[in-house]
């Protein structure tokens, strides 16, 4: 018998300690050791990615699915396929869009059952806070969910209404006395406007970046009255970074993440009814997204995660004003945002740490995040120097509709492992649920 089942070598891992050359050893679906790069190993396989990049799997957790009752906009074979062939190995879907929400024990047993043996990635699952479900909280926590999603404005979809700050207190009161984790949509509906027309300026011009930061606000003084611990989805204003960066010196229990299409796309180069761009909140100026990336570098924004949030086609119609709100990225956020980092003087390490450790650690998901000892050998073969051009129609998203098309980003997932094996997405699916 050998000792290990794979061998993974290359002269480009990331690790925890950082990028160096190491031979990552792997038994029984873990990580069992990491060796020297050139050390003699008794493996039953034994690959070497030469300068290929070595990295965890990615762990997205902010993934609209949508299975049951919207599958037509994104399912779980789809989303999985995408996010496999994008490096991601773990995805935390959000609760709504799929019909019913994720609001209650009963809803969870629903959207698991609909998942079931389609997962080519591991999945978790995030429960919802909404009016009247209070008492659901604790029973979805006890289900495994790893925390609970509200909006302080209206969400898109009627079954998922929005809180006021007081019901925020309620359901944050609650989440506390078992030490939850709330993640908030945080825009401030007194200050969103109706668009005056279909362009983006006008569409741009009814979020303002202030709505957002009057909301982080709001979060930050309830969680300093709860003691609860909260997570500010898709920041995409950058007049939210001081406020967030003060709640940190405070010692308050407040994270916060950004997007990909915040980092890489910006207002001036949205073409005119491309509504391939429109999310909620939007995407803002290049001067906005430097300082995004100023809040990255720094650690007041901890995570990057897709807010993968497709739909059909004929919902994306040349109107900003009407035309559905969400961006599908969930195979595209490793080649945009190194494309985009490593202009900026960023290396492999800040991205794993962005977009796979961070992450994990923020939903305290364990075993994933970091390739090391006793974690789950999730592996991804990454080519960071090669062109990748962007095809809609080539992507395994449901559906073909994406802002990156027509761009060449740089970097190509090689190959992603699952536990040790080799995803092959024309195979059964392997992926479980966490």
């Amino acid at each position: 018998m050998t000792e290990y089942d794979l061998v993974v070598r290359s002269r480009r891992a990331v690790t925890p300690d950082g990028e160096r050359p190491a031979a990552v050893a792997v038994r029984d679906g873990r990580i069992a050791a990491i060796h020297p790069h050139d050390a003699p190993l008794d493996a039953a396989l034994d690959t070497d990615l030469g300068d290929l990049a070595l990295l965890p799997g990615l762990v997205d957790t902010h993934v609209h699915v949508n299975e049951p009752g919207r599958t037509h906009w994104e399912g779980f074979a789809s989303a999985t396929r995408a996010a496999a062939a994008g490096g991601v190995t773990t995805i935390v879907d959000m609760p709504l869009n799929s019909l019913p929400p994720t609001v209650d024990p009963g809803a969870l047993t629903v959207k698991q059952e609909a998942a079931r043996g389609q997962c080519h990635v591991d999945v978790g699952f995030w429960g919802g806070a909404i009016p009247g479900n209070l008492a659901e909280l604790r029973p979805l926590h006890e289900r495994g969910v790893y925390g609970f999603k509200c909006f302080l404005s209206p969400s898109g979809v009627e079954e998922f209404p929005p809180l006021t700050p007081d019901e925020v207190r309620q359901a944050l009161e609650v989440i506390a006395e078992f030490d939850g984790l709330m993640v908030v949509h945080a825009e401030d509906p007194s200050l969103l406007l109706d668009p005056t027309g279909p362009t983006y300026p006008e569409f741009l011009e009814s979020r303002p970046g202030a709505s957002e930061r009057r909301a982080v606000e709001q979060v930050i003084e309830l969680a300093r009255q709860t003691g609860a611990r909260v997570h500010i989805l898709h920041v995409s204003s950058a007049d939210c970074l001081e406020p967030l960066a003060a709640a940190r010196r405070d010692g308050l229990r407040v994270s916060a993440e950004t997007c990909p299409h915040y980092l890489t796309l910006a207002a001036e180069q949205v073409p005119e009814g491309d509504t391939a761009f429109k999310c909620c909140p939007p995407i803002r100026s290049e001067a906005n997204r430097d300082l995004l990336w100023e809040g990255l570098a720094g650690g007041v924004l901890s995570c990057v995660v897709s807010d993968h949030s497709p739909s059909p086609s004929d919902l994306k119609i040349p109107d900003f004003a009407a035309a559905w709100g969400g961006i599908a990225s969930l195979q595209l956020g490793l080649p945009a945002i190194w494309t985009e980092a490593s202009k900026r003087g960023h290396g492999l390490p800040d991205v794993v740490r962005w977009m796979s450790a961070n992450p994990a650690a923020l939903a305290g998901i364990p075993r994933k995040g970091g390739l090391a000892p006793g974690n789950d050998a999730d592996l991804v073969a990454f080519d960071p120097d090669a062109a990748n051009p962007v095809d809609a129609a080539g992507l395994h998203h449901k559906n073909p509709v994406t802002p990156y098309h027509g761009r060449v980003l740089r970097g190509v997932v090689r190959t992603t492992w699952l536990r040790g094996a080799t995803v092959d997405l024309t195979a059964p699916p392997r992926g479980t649920f966490l």
